[in-house]
């Protein structure tokens, strides 16, 4: 049997029609693949993103502490994820005062107190002020240990005693600023050292 024009005209428009069905298909599913690949890499990236963020923020930790019942001490809070280590407390330099060690993880107002008195003598007896201190700590994480220093605050008041002298008292324990050393609290004592009148 014989075909006409207009028969193989139409087969030949059907198989250009399965050709062109056979073409997007092939291209559907090429695009399918690298869509699914790209949503795979994408979830990988954001995996990892989630993974370095949650590994950051779980060793950061930023030393905080609380005065004492009686005001004579800083009690550094203690957290459990974040065991303290090491503590060394270096002081302005003016004040003649070592560095001190905290094995009690306490800052001692003692260790201070009358070079503080020394330094702020010849004005009134009642003052408050900030005193600067570099504090060094090692801290864990997983059992893995950090090192940071930073600055903070030590916020004093005096009192007069009659018959006694002047008292110190702590009242606050303040982040300043992360990092720093010796000559930066130096500098900061000089500025917030209180004036006489």
């Amino acid at each position: 049997m014989t075909e006409t024009k207009d028969q193989a005209h139409t087969r030949r428009r059907w198989v250009t029609l399965a050709e062109v069905v056979a073409v997007a298909g092939v291209v559907i599913a090429a695009l399918t693949l690298y869509s699914n690949w790209q949503e795979r890499r994408d979830a990988a990236a954001d995996k990892a993103v989630e993974q370095a963020s949650a590994s950051r923020d779980k060793t950061r930790f930023v030393l905080r502490g609380a005065v004492a019942e009686d005001k004579r001490s800083i009690m550094l809070v203690r957290d459990e994820a974040h065991p303290l280590g090491d503590i060394r407390v270096t002081f302005p330099a003016a004040l003649g005062v070592s560095p001190q060690d905290s094995v009690t993880q306490t800052i001692e107002a003692g260790w201070f107190d009358a070079a503080l008195r020394k330094a702020t003598d010849g004005g009134p007896d009642d003052r408050t002020g900030r005193l600067p201190v570099l504090v060094r700590y090692t801290y864990f994480t997983d059992d893995r240990p950090t090192t940071r220093q930073a600055i903070y605050d030590v916020v004093w008041k005096t009192e007069g005693q009659m018959l006694r002298g002047r008292k110190v008292e702590l009242l606050d324990f303040r982040l300043r600023e992360s990092g720093g050393d010796q000559r930066r609290v130096d500098a900061l004592w000089t500025r917030a050292l209180p004036k006489a009148p």
